[in-house]
């Protein structure tokens, strides 16, 4: 069985970088396949991995896995840069906390999805399927996706993150250009400490997705969530300036 999920984008067409995606607590690598197929539509070479588990596999393990991960989607000219990781919960706790490392995956921008809080009052708490649904999306089809795929671990939101993990995530000082997304609607989120992670980095961007939850990527917003990704991505090649300018009469 294949250890990756890959996503191709149209035949034909230049591809314009590459993303790796790193799921979170519970979440399987189909959790991702509407988000893969969508930023694979606009011509980016997409590769979803195993999500990480953070009690048993230590940071450089994951670099490593990261490291190999990339250099398998290479062609003959090497891996097409820019080169982003997306992280989601716990893996965007994980992808942050690379950054101040010496990691095996050199990215050249990261997105940081649903990004836990630290303090307990962001902690979920043992409940139903439907409340810990109610919790990550009120999408139904990504509900349905939950619910029917047989590898996703149900109750894994009241698994701690290593408070190392976060630490590292809040703490970092990274110039590695970063878009942090998050659901105001989420209730794993501290917004406070995302505002001021957004602050303590050279290159930071704070995306807040109106109602959505924890699943921002994954919630009712989900194609206003990629098309954030997306134009995120492009400005990479624009210094980090987005490249349209909206001016509106509707505010």
């Amino acid at each position: 069985m294949t250890q990756y999920s890959d996503y191709f984008g149209p035949e034909g067409l230049r591809v314009r970088g590459t993303v790796l995606v790193v799921p979170g607590r519970g979440e399987t690598r189909s959790t991702y396949t509407r988000f893969g197929r969508r930023l694979a539509a606009d011509a980016y070479r997409v590769r979803v991995i195993d999500a990480p588990d953070l009690d048993t596999e230590d940071l450089t393990a994951l670099a490593a896995r990261l490291s190999e991960a990339a250099e398998e989607t290479a062609a003959d000219d090497g891996v097409v840069r820019p080169l982003v990781l997306v992280g989601a919960d716990s893996g965007a706790a994980a992808v942050a906390a690379l950054l101040d490392r010496e990691p095996g995956v050199r990215p050249d921008a990261v997105v940081l999805a649903g990004l836990p809080g630290r303090s307990p009052g962001t902690a979920a708490t043992a409940g139903t399927w439907d409340e810990e649904l109610d919790v990550r999306t009120s999408c139904p089809a990504h509900r349905g996706a939950l619910t029917e795929d047989p590898e996703v671990r149900r109750g894994s939101l009241d698994d701690a993150v290593p408070e190392a993990v976060l630490g590292a995530a809040y703490d970092s000082e990274t110039a590695v250009p970063t878009l942090l997304l998050v659901g105001d609607a989420d209730p794993l989120a501290d917004h406070e400490a995302l505002a001021h992670a957004a602050k303590s980095r050279a290159s930071a961007r704070l995306s807040v997705v109106h109602g959505a939850h924890h699943d921002v990527l994954n919630d009712l917003q989900h194609r206003s969530a990629a098309a954030e990704v997306v134009t995120f991505l492009e400005t990479l090649r624009n210094d980090l300036r987005p490249l349209v300018t909206v001016r509106s009469s509707a505010w």
